[in-house]
């Protein structure tokens, strides 16, 4: 079992430039999420899990755009920065919309522990566990998720509360993460159980092995 303030809930790009379908770089499942991930934010709130909102915010020149994704961003109107049309590209959705003592991070790439102090933070608040929710499964998803084992988190990812382009890449990341060792959940057993049934994987570890 893991304590609720030994934990905190990741979402990750729920944004509106990631969301929208008429934005080049829409999620196709995100928008379907959103009623998910408004209840495991809720229920975090309310377990005083620490909330932390990662999302992205691109130069408006586009220089810390992902080569691959520039052609793109460009020719799709500069989603995801201050530069777009759309003023509300950048912002969240109602329904995932940071609150209270939420935390926002912003990340210059996938991982949202790649160039920022987010493990500090998490070091220094105590928390050993870290449950994912948002867009993209394959990207962002995935990236967060590997880092935090290689940083020795426990992760858990509330499957119903994350997407992909298709369900085919949606399973298939899961089934992935999972084999690697992430606890994979559903948002239901998140509101009704919190955390109860999450083994620390981690501290199991160092208790075999004397660390």
């Amino acid at each position: 079992m893991i304590e609720p303030n030994n934990a905190a809930l990741i979402i990750i790009d729920m944004q509106n430039g990631f969301i929208e379908r008429d934005s080049s770089l829409c999620i196709a499942g995100a928008k379907a999420t959103l009623p998910a991930c408004s209840r495991a934010l809720d229920r975090a709130r309310e377990l005083g899990i620490p909330v932390f909102h990662v999302c992205r915010e691109y130069a408006a020149d586009g220089s810390d755009v992902e080569s691959t994704r520039f052609e793109t961003w460009l020719s799709g109107g500069k989603p995801i920065s201050k530069a777009c049309a759309k003023p509300d590209s950048l912002g969240f959705p109602a329904a995932v919309a940071p609150k209270g003592d939420d935390r926002v991070v912003v990340k210059p790439r996938f991982s949202a522990f790649f160039g920022t102090d987010l493990d500090e933070t998490l070091r220094s608040a105590g928390i050993t566990t870290v449950v994912l929710i948002g867009t993209t499964t394959p990207n962002c998803i995935r990236t967060t998720c590997y880092d935090a084992l290689s940083l020795n988190y426990n992760v858990v990812i509330i499957e119903d509360c994350t997407s992909s382009r298709t369900p085919e890449v949606q399973a298939a990341n899961i089934e992935d993460m999972a084999h690697i060792g992430a606890q994979v959940i559903d948002v239901d057993t998140f509101c009704t159980e919190g955390l109860a049934s999450i083994r620390d994987i981690v501290s199991e570890h160092r208790k075999r092995v004397s660390l």
